[in-house]
């Protein structure tokens, strides 16, 4: 089993897409697959239509309820669903013994998975430190414009220090880039300016712009469920192959 945190402290850079959609083409590779959403908002609960009636990671965080307990199917994936009461555990957390290794705790057991994927919040919060003290390796998703090379030194001095101090055996897997469009040359810019700039791995296959992918949500679908004859679900076919190699 790989526990894999897919991070990057900014909002909106594709972080549910990423765990959404790369789940199901693993899971269409007859991988077994579970979604956990440690992000607030809930968007990766509310981008696969589910409705939490078993318990969320808010219960599951507190100590009140085992993961087992709360797991949803969806698109042949198992789904650990979110509410927004976890915004309320996170706070609670900080004067908590031991608050870094609550989601490591509840994972113990849950070994049935090749692949766990958490969703983490847009944040580097105490919530994405419990997913990187729990994690083997790290996704981060990068847009391809100016402010995401900022926000990549951020996000890797975190990992470095998490290495460091809480778990020496997480590494980053590597960039994927997202929303990538090769008309525009700021693109390639951006992408050329990665390579010369990180060391990490960048994955070769780029997740291009497509109005299907962010049309899937809506339809309480991933874009290979939603439409996959497009770029979208070919793209991500692509990069769960790659990922496997």
């Amino acid at each position: 089993m790989k526990i894999i945190s897919i991070l990057n402290q900014k909002g909106g850079t594709g972080k549910t897409t990423i765990a959404v959609n790369l789940g199901r083409a693993l899971s269409l590779l007859k991988k077994k697959v579970l979604l956990i959403d440690l992000d607030p908002q809930g968007n990766l609960t509310y981008s696969l239509g589910i409705k939490p009636e078993k318990g969320t990671m808010a219960e599951v965080i507190h100590g009140i309820q085992a993961l087992q307990t709360i797991l949803v199917k969806a698109e042949g994936m198992e789904i650990a669903p979110c509410s927004r009461e976890l915004a309320d555990i996170e706070i609670s957390l900080v004067s908590k013994m031991g608050r870094e290794q609550k989601l490591k705790q509840a994972l113990k057991g849950a070994d049935k998975y090749d692949y766990v994927f958490i969703d983490c919040p847009p944040s580097l919060s105490i919530l994405s430190i419990n997913a990187l003290t729990a994690s083997d390796e790290v996704i981060i998703p990068l847009q391809m414009e100016i402010l995401s090379l900022q926000a990549l030194t951020q996000i890797l001095t975190t990992i470095y220090e998490v290495k460091k101090v809480l778990n020496k055996k997480i590494k980053v897997k590597g960039i994927i880039p997202i929303m990538y469009d090769a008309r525009r040359r700021l693109s390639d810019e951006i992408l050329s300016e990665i390579k010369k700039s990180v060391k990490e791995k960048i994955f070769n296959t780029y997740i291009r712009e497509n109005v299907k992918i962010a049309e899937a949500p809506s339809f309480a679908k991933s874009v290979l469920e939603y439409d996959p004859s497009s770029h979208g679900a070919e793209d991500f076919r692509k990069l769960a192959r790659e990922f496997i190699r």
